[in-house]
């Protein structure tokens, strides 16, 4: 949200229920018709996705200033639709302004609402009108999907490589960095297994975020990486590793999140140059050392169908869980000096955390916690996540 216009730029999709009447919401981009610039034309081929599969259309109009001739076009536009229609004029929903949504009868639109959308002042009434029609859904019990943030710089390909996954155009694709500023998302059923994908905007360096819009981007991705069971954390081949994907790595990293890296516009390295590259990547991201490295094409497709398996995987891993009984074997095949290990347990999931009953106080050396994570990984099979070690005193 923001008062700032245009930041609304792909369709927003929510599931929403009024009165038992569940139905599914799509919020798109501000329209403007037969506007040539690229990014109004997208907007319009987004918003188009959704006014045919729409069973109802709401036009939210401003009821504080006079209608205007974009307002009168897209009146136009929606009218020839054929389909029902409910004009809500907002922030007419009291004083002198509720005279102004009269005046909206002159587009043509018979049912008009004043609301206050920031209220809530109105909303029952236009929800009433619009779900009259729709049939009681009885609640379902269904099985959750697995959530994938897809990460990463602007202008990497995350929008591409969304439309390629899910099969459709759910995002405006465009050379211009910054297009995406809200987070979309789409759910998408394969091989028997849900996904919901979640593309974020483009997260920049600090300093470099001035605008408003790409500030609110940077927070709703972040926030995005945080619900995630999985980020895909995207990389450009073409311009190499750099300091801000390590930063970004590392926000899924902290997050407890499962990883994978994904090098986008791999076709485009010479072969002389990628097992250079490959070492590089290595290198830059050390942390990452457990996350399974993909190489592909959002454009092409190439490479691209194996990231599902890698998603399940990681998942898999992330929220696994390893019985006292099988650990305390564990512990008993360990050569571990430091101190000595009476036992231990998994205390979490996502990321697996695990508790070390030891006979000393104090946290364990890094180098001793790379060795008993690297000994875990190597005996239970986790793969694609972060692993988290406590230590507790006991006494003998």
């Amino acid at each position: 949200m923001g008062d700032q216009p245009g930041i609304t730029r792909d369709r927003l999709h929510g599931a929403a229920e009024y009165q038992g009447r569940g139905f599914e919401l799509i919020d798109t981009g501000g329209i403007v018709v037969d506007d040539a610039e690229y990014i109004p034309s997208q907007i319009l081929k987004q918003a188009r996705v959704a006014l045919d599969r729409a069973e109802h259309i709401i036009f939210l109009v401003d009821g504080r200033s006079e209608i205007t001739a974009p307002d009168r076009d897209l009146a136009r536009m929606l009218l020839k639709l054929g389909k029902p229609i409910s004009l809500a004029v907002n922030k007419a929903d009291t004083g002198p302004h509720e005279s102004l949504a009269h005046d909206f009868y002159s587009l043509g639109i018979a049912n008009i609402f004043p609301v206050s959308a920031e209220h809530g002042i109105g909303v029952d009434a236009l929800l009433e009108h619009v779900t009259a029609g729709f049939a009681e859904t009885p609640g379902e019990e269904r099985r959750d999907a697995i959530k994938v943030a897809i990460i990463g710089r602007p202008n990497v390909g995350k929008s591409t490589l969304l439309n390629v996954l899910t099969g459709e155009d759910r995002s405006i694709v465009s050379p211009i960095a910054g297009t995406t500023r809200d987070s979309v998302d789409e759910t998408i059923v394969r091989d028997g297994v849900s996904y919901t994908f979640v593309d974020t905007a483009g997260i920049r360096r600090k300093g470099k975020t001035r605008q408003m819009a790409e500030k609110l981007s940077v927070v709703m991705a972040r926030r995005n990486i945080r619900m995630a069971d999985v980020a895909l954390v995207l990389l450009d081949a073409s311009e190499g590793v750099l300091a801000l994907d390590a930063t970004i790595a590392g926000y899924a990293h902290e997050g407890g999140r499962g990883v994978i890296v994904c090098v986008n516009k791999w076709d485009l390295i010479a072969e002389g140059k990628k097992t250079a590259f490959e070492r590089d990547l290595r290198d830059q991201l050390k942390f990452l050392d457990y996350a399974p490295v993909l190489f592909l094409s959002a454009k092409t497709g190439v490479g691209v169908t194996r990231i599902f398996k890698a998603i399940r995987e990681a998942y898999e891993s992330a929220t696994k869980r390893i019985s006292t009984g099988e650990l305390n074997r564990f512990v008993e095949s360990l050569h571990f000096e430091e101190r000595r290990i009476y036992y231990i347990t998994q205390a979490s999931i996502k990321p697996p955390t695990f508790v070390l009953f030891t006979n000393r106080t104090g946290p364990l050396h890094f180098s001793h916690i790379r060795y008993l994570t690297n000994q875990i990984r190597k005996r239970f099979g986790f793969v694609g996540t972060p692993i988290e070690l406590k230590t507790k005193t006991k006494k003998d």
